[in-house]
Order: structure tokens, then sequence, then C-alpha cells
């Protein structure tokens, strides 16, 4: 019974710009094979929940240039699962728009809602606990978030402060006190020490009554967009429709317009090998290394005097590299990336001064 009205919000319409030059806008990395298992990271995102979800109850919220992607990786879909967004608005119009969605099919829905990128190590135990979460929102008007135990103190995750234990029952499932954005490292140092603080997953549970609920208490004026043209979901003038409300609905994250407002917001404490492979470090963290913890994912190196590095060069290419110790070095056919580890937060800015330099 909770699998038939389970759904599943896949979130993939970021370009992934920490991740260039392999990650571009026109292929960004959550449809490429990065971690070269012959899978790319959505299509991992979808199978890991095909034992708790129905095939019919997916829905992929990516960018318009992506659609054609979508159905070539996941071709099980049909169109109507793909909704297409006209411009990049951050985390809570997407889930406005899959909750409208949702609400054509089945008004008892429990969602689920994950980015399409990120690594999970052990998914036995993560389908585990996504079940745990589904059971807890069906018989409580919440909105659960899942936290990870932090082994580090990491300056690039926000962090959940977590208040009392809900029961005996979930026993890992706490009150929310706080969240908080990416703190500076002294901050971050705190955080870790105190044992209160997690690192914020971004993978959200609730009910469609409870999500929708929250969106008319903290974005009503977000909420009122999608009520006001919600006859035109799964109709020929969807497309726009959608185009309309995109172009002025607010830019704005579900966790700062929902998750940091409401009361009745909980956190599961989870613990099964999780990165948001956002940057070269977190895939260097979780790739094979060889003695002087280099990770060479791509291209012909020889390696000297070098430690901790991680390379991935054009297939097929030659390399001899000397005297780097934490460093990024990525080539393409185009482009050439070769930058500190601890400077990695930064690409995002390099890249656009070099459109800002050469174009795009």
């Amino acid at each position: 019974m909770l699998k038939s009205k389970t759904y599943c919000v896949i979130m993939a319409g970021g370009i992934g710009s920490r991740f260039w030059p392999l990650s571009k806008e026109e292929t960004p990395k959550q449809f490429l094979d990065i971690l070269g298992i012959g899978k790319t990271l959505i299509q991992q995102t979808f199978e890991r929940f095909i034992p708790i979800c129905p095939v019919e109850n997916f829905l992929i919220v990516t960018s318009e240039k992506y659609f054609n992607l979508v159905k070539e990786q996941l071709p099980q879909l049909k169109d109507d699962q793909i909704l297409l967004e006209p411009a990049r608005r951050n985390t809570a119009p997407c889930i406005a728009y899959a909750n409208a969605h949702i609400k054509k099919r089945n008004n008892d829905a429990i969602i689920v809602v994950t980015p399409s990128d990120h690594l999970i190590v052990n998914e036995d135990e993560y389908r585990t606990n996504i079940i745990k979460g589904l059971e807890f929102s069906q018989i409580n008007d919440s909105l659960l978030t899942m936290g990870i135990k932090p082994h580090r103190p990491e300056t690039g995750y926000g962090y959940i402060q977590t208040g009392k234990t809900v029961s005996n029952e979930y026993s890992n499932f706490k009150n929310v006190k706080t969240f908080t954005e990416k703190p500076n490292l002294e901050l971050a140092k705190v955080f870790f020490e105190s044992g209160e603080f997690f690192w914020n997953s971004g993978i959200f549970i609730w009910s469609l009554k409870s999500i929708e609920k929250a969106f008319y208490d903290h974005l009503p004026d977000v909420k009122s967009l999608f009520d006001e043209h919600e006859s035109a979901i799964l109709t020929p003038e969807e497309p726009v429709i959608i185009k309309n409300i995109y172009s002025i609905c607010k830019n704005i994250s579900i966790d700062y317009g929902v998750m940091e407002k409401a009361n009745n917001v909980f956190v599961q404490i989870v613990n099964f090998g999780w990165s948001d492979l956002g940057t070269w470090s977190s895939l260097h963290e979780h790739s094979n290394k060889d003695n002087d913890k280099n990770a060479v994912l791509s291209g012909h190196v020889q390696l000297y005097d070098t430690n901790n590095s991680i390379i991935h060069l054009a297939k097929g290419k030659k390399a001899i590299i000397n005297g780097l110790n934490n460093f990024i070095v990525v080539d393409t056919t185009d482009e050439l990336l070769i930058c500190p580890m601890k400077k990695e937060q930064k690409i995002t800015q390099y890249l656009n001064d070099l459109k800002t330099e050469f174009g795009n």
C-alpha cells in the first residue's frame, strides 16, 4: 500500500559548474558516468528507488534543454514524467511544480525528493532509511530531511542542528533546532565537535498534504502561481503556462523558503555512505587511489613526486606530472584545469572569469 502511493521526485536541473571542465552546460554531471562504472549519476539515482517506488510514480524535474538526455538515459519514463523548467529558479519552484503533477495523480501521495547526482555507498541501508522515513511521513504532519553524521569539519555543506529524539520507535529521528548554510572553517570545527550538527543531505520526505500546507504557510506567492493554473497541468497548455509561471516566480531554495521557517521539521540521522559529489575533492575521496593517494580517473599518466591529487585526462592522452601535492588536473579535448584542491570552491568564479574574457 505504501509503495503504490510513494512518489520519487528527482531534481536534475543543475549544471554542475564546480565539476568543470568535465561537467558543462550541455552535459552536466548528472548525465555523466563520473564514477566510471558504466552508469550515469541520474541512472544510479533512478535504479536506487526502483524497489520502493513504481516506475510510473517517478518525476524528473530538469531543464528544457535536457529532455533528450533524460529520454536517452531513462527510457522507462513517459514524456509526462519529465517536467521541463524553462529557467533555473532553485529548489522551491522545482518542488512546487512536481507537487502540481502529483496532485493530479494521487492526493494521498507520500513523496521523496532527491538530487540526481549524489553518491550512496550502502544502497540497502539507504533504502531501509528511506522506507522508514516514508512510514514516518505517512502518519505525521511533518517535513523530514536526512542528516549525515559529519566525519570532518566540512565547509562545503549546510548543517542541521538537532533537538530532542522523537520516540523510541523513531530513535534516529530528531526535531530540528536550526539550519546553517555553509560555515567558515572555524565554525565548521565547532559544529563537528559539538555532536549536535549534521550535514544537510538535500534529501526530503513528506506527504503531499504536508508540503502543500507548508507552501501555503511560508511561500504562498509561489503556491498561488501553480494553484491558479492547476487545470493546465497534464494538458497541451502546460508548457506555455509553466513558462509564464517561471518568468515571474521567485528564485528561492526549499531550505530557505520553507524548512527554515516551518515548526514541523524533523531530521532523520542516517549513515549509508553519502557524498553530494559536488566537488573534485569529494570525487577524490571516493575514488580508488594509489599508495600516494593519487586518483587517476582517465588517461595514461606517469606520476613523480605527486601526492593526494586527482587526474582526469582526455581518453588516450598521455601525461607526465611531477611535483604536485593536493591538486586537481582535468583535461578535455578543449579545456584544461590545473587547480589546488583548497581553491576548488572558486572554480565557478574562475569559469565565469573565463567566459568574461573569451565568451561561452
